[in-house]
């Protein structure tokens, strides 16, 4: 029998964590945007609380994203809103920053960290040193190809979490663009204001079919990639490879596809687990996610399987 996998997903209210959780997930990521980055929803301390009880009920992990950029003005807060995690059961939280380590150090030594550094966690060595100082699992940068990905498990001394669904972010910024140009554009007939419902996004004039969706919230402007990673199909070699984590990204995603996603890996991580010898792939699994996808996003391997990665 092979090993079975954290299904983890991120989630932005309380709701969406059980939904998730009764879909399939084992693991949720929430946090609150004034520490954590790119998240689906803001849940405070009391929504976290809550979560961490009903996940618990349900057999389910709550992971806390504390993986802002940090600047000066947010470090005072940084000790009282860890211990806080801590109390509360939070099961995990996700960082990148070491001021985030120290903080939890000194403050909340019973917290379990995981390092995400966005593209910078790229090898195994930088991983194993902060496994060394106590982290338990390594978040791999989506820019990794398989073969990366499999020797950074080979030769890391901690768990390795991989995304194999969803959107990825390729451009941040702490400015606020949107609000900026919406400023601009209509400054002859009153300043229209940003809304993230809208849907904004961006077009190359060298690739008019392919939309880049850019969103603005507390921490600036991102702007996602034009297609959604899926690796359904190809969950054996990540699971053969003994990946312990596997991520759903369920930003700008509504919370219907995301639950059929979800079905979906759980089926197809069930089904191989049991007998990886006799295992076949079910095409009623990716069927199921098309049928839910944007007719406008290309569904795609990401960086898994390309040679040149930079």
């Amino acid at each position: 029998m092979a090993k079975k996998p954290e299904l983890l997903i991120n989630a932005g209210n309380l709701d969406e964590v059980i939904r998730y959780i009764q879909a399939g997930a084992n693991a949720v990521n929430v946090g609150e945007q004034r520490f954590g980055m790119r998240l689906p929803g803001d849940m405070d301390l009391t929504e976290i609380n809550k979560a961490v009880a009903e996940a618990h009920k349900l057999k389910a992990n709550i992971i806390v994203s504390v993986d802002n950029i940090m600047d000066n003005r947010i470090l005072d807060a940084l000790p009282g809103y860890l211990r806080a995690l801590q109390e509360v059961n939070v099961d995990a939280i996700v960082f990148g920053d070491p001021a985030v380590w120290r903080a939890a150090k000194a403050h909340a030594p019973r917290l379990r960290l995981h390092w995400s550094a966005e593209m910078t966690s790229t090898n195994y060595a930088t991983a194993n040193f902060w496994a060394a100082k106590g982290v338990a699992r390594a978040v791999l940068a989506r820019e990794l190809n398989m073969e990366q990905v499999l020797e950074f498990k080979r030769r890391a001394n901690l768990e390795v979490q991989v995304q194999v669904h969803g959107m990825t972010n390729i451009y941040h910024s702490k400015r606020e663009l949107i609000t900026h140009f919406m400023r601009h554009a209509h400054k002859d007939t009153g300043a229209e204001t940003y809304d993230k419902a809208r849907g904004m996004y961006l077009v190359e004039s060298e690739r008019p079919n392919q939309t880049f969706p850019i969103f603005e919230d507390v921490n600036g402007t991102h702007i996602m990639s034009s297609d959604d990673i899926c690796m359904i199909e190809n969950l054996p070699e990540l699971l053969d490879g003994g990946i312990d984590s596997i991520k759903i990204e369920a930003l700008l995603k509504p919370a219907d596809y995301n639950e059929t996603v979800l079905r979906a890996y759980r089926q197809a991580i069930d089904a191989y687990v049991a007998n990886p010898a006799t295992y076949e792939f079910n095409e009623d699994w990716l069927k199921a996610i098309k049928r839910k996808q944007d007719p406008k996003r290309e569904l795609s391997y990401g960086f898994f399987y390309k040679e040149q990665v930079y």
